[in-house]
């Protein structure tokens, strides 16, 4: 009997010990420092209901009418299914609270956001695990943009799962698929890949900003925005990055490498622009030293402009509501349906008189691609060229407008697309932000280190989105020389 009682008595000292170690180990651990158990149970896992596509759900949504749909139980009681696959990894910081899935590892077609009040959900979840979602009582809507499944909040808010539900809604399958990314470039940003795992081929981080960090700066507030540029475009089409500030790597400096990012495809907050988001650093490929920046026509500003004048354009002798077309210029479309055309100002900017103005807002063009080029200039004629313009905006958001330089372009029309074309680094355009009345001075741009001859190009670029591209006007074009 004693012998059975100091056996019992070890035994209970030793479950305490382990205890004890066990607490010390955990309490060591950070939030995001597990390890993802490992399973070699690979058997297909099943659900006692009626599984559904995943698009079932963006569907449902639609056919509703209304901003946001609540799955019930069917009348003979069987509770329905979506599956998908993981393709956030919340482990880097990056997510919070929120799984992404789609239909399909290779090939997906469609997406879907789930907003759980549970983090970490990578330990469980993580990259390519098979899922399966109940839908019953669920409510679908749209959040920041995207389709998102959640509980019903107030109004069109759709609320987190509780955490003590995830169990009965989430089945954890014991597949982990590889996910194949789906290779696209800018111009394929659409709906379509909204929550679809991407890869952008042949881009880079644009030169003003690799030396940044990902989102530590001082004007970094919930996400760093960072811009890529797509080297398979001469004219340096953009596409957005964000980086919560929340994330481990906030303060690693972006690559200044060229090569290829994966990513999930989602929206900003305020449903604006397409955004990327990595889930961690492993998700970027930049290492081809050899970048793709264009080398910039710089030659600083001047004091002045000179007393000799060799080009002045306000196009004051243009008619109104018709294509720009001064003497030796060329407009040029490109792409789309819109051109450079003359407008006058009315309202408080009446007394401005005419200018000219491009804008693909509303246009239906998949993309606008306007050019206004200036007659041939010939820089060892004279010294001390000046060049300047004004420009003003109204809601650019994301179209752009650019001030190129090239001394090869034959002048045709079509030769525009193989010369080669430079910024002008100096030169001022009017920012989105700035306020729609507003006109803004290029500043004084020297440009008394070009030789030889060559022509001066604005280059309007947009899509015809309705939410993100606006107009861009332009006047006042002058170059003098000493």
């Amino acid at each position: 009997m004693m012998k059975n009682k100091i056996n019992n008595m070890r035994a209970f000292h030793k479950i305490i010990a382990l205890a004890f170690i066990a607490a010390i180990t955990f309490s060591c651990v950070g939030d995001d420092d597990f390890t993802v158990p490992t399973f070699n149970d690979t058997t297909p896992v099943t659900v006692d209901g009626n599984v559904v596509a995943l698009s079932t759900v963006a569907s449902r949504l639609a056919q509703s009418g209304d901003d946001t749909f609540t799955f019930e139980q069917s009348a003979s009681g069987v509770d329905e299914y979506i599956t998908g696959y993981v393709i956030s990894d919340d482990q880097g910081g990056n997510w919070f609270k929120e799984l992404i899935i789609q239909d399909e590892p290779e090939n997906p077609t469609a997406g879907l956001a789930i907003s759980i009040d549970v983090n970490p959900l990578f330990t469980r979840y993580e990259f390519g695990r098979k899922v399966f979602v109940k839908l019953t009582g669920l409510t679908v809507g749209t959040s920041n943009g995207v389709t998102t499944l959640g509980i019903a909040g107030a109004g069109s808010d759709i609320e987190r799962i509780a955490a003590s539900s995830e169990a009965d809604v989430i089945k954890r399958d014991n597949l982990v698929a590889d996910i194949v990314p789906v290779d696209v470039e800018f111009a394929d940003f659409s709906d379509a890949l909204e929550l679809i795992w991407v890869r952008v081929n042949n881009v880079q981080f644009v030169e003003e900003q690799i030396d940044l960090s990902f989102a530590a700066e001082s004007f970094d507030q919930f996400d760093g925005e960072r811009s890529i540029k797509s080297c398979n475009d001469a004219f340096g089409a953009t596409a957005n990055l964000w980086t919560s500030t929340f994330s481990d790597f906030k303060a690693l400096n972006i690559p200044d490498g060229k090569g290829s990012i994966s990513a999930v495809l989602t929206r900003d907050f305020f449903d604006d622009v397409y955004v990327l988001y990595v889930n961690t650093p492993e998700d970027f490929d930049l290492t081809d030293t050899n970048r793709c920046d264009l080398t910039p026509v710089s030659c600083g500003n001047a004091a002045a402009a000179g007393p000799n004048t060799l080009l002045s354009e306000n196009f004051e002798t243009q008619s109104t509501g018709a294509a720009a077309m001064p003497a030796g210029w060329t407009n040029f479309q490109e792409a789309g349906t819109e051109t450079w055309e003359v407008y006058t100002s009315g309202g408080t900017n009446a007394s401005l008189g005419k200018s000219v103005r491009v804008g693909s807002f509303n246009s239906n063009d998949a993309s606008t691609i306007a050019w206004l080029i200036t007659p041939e200039f010939d820089f060892d004629a004279q010294t001390g060229e000046v060049f300047s313009f004004e420009t003003s905006n109204s809601f650019s958001d994301g179209s752009t407008m650019q001030v190129l330089y090239s001394d090869d372009w034959d002048g045709t029309t079509a030769g525009i697309a193989t010369a080669t074309w430079k910024p002008l680094a100096d030169a001022t355009i009017v920012d989105d932000g700035e306020f729609f009345g507003n006109w803004v001075f290029s500043d004084n741009v020297s440009l008394d280190c070009v030789t030889g001859t060559g022509h001066i190009a604005f280059r309007y670029e947009g899509s015809g989105d309705s939410g993100t591209d606006g107009t861009y006007e332009l006047d006042n074009i002058s170059m003098t020389s000493n």
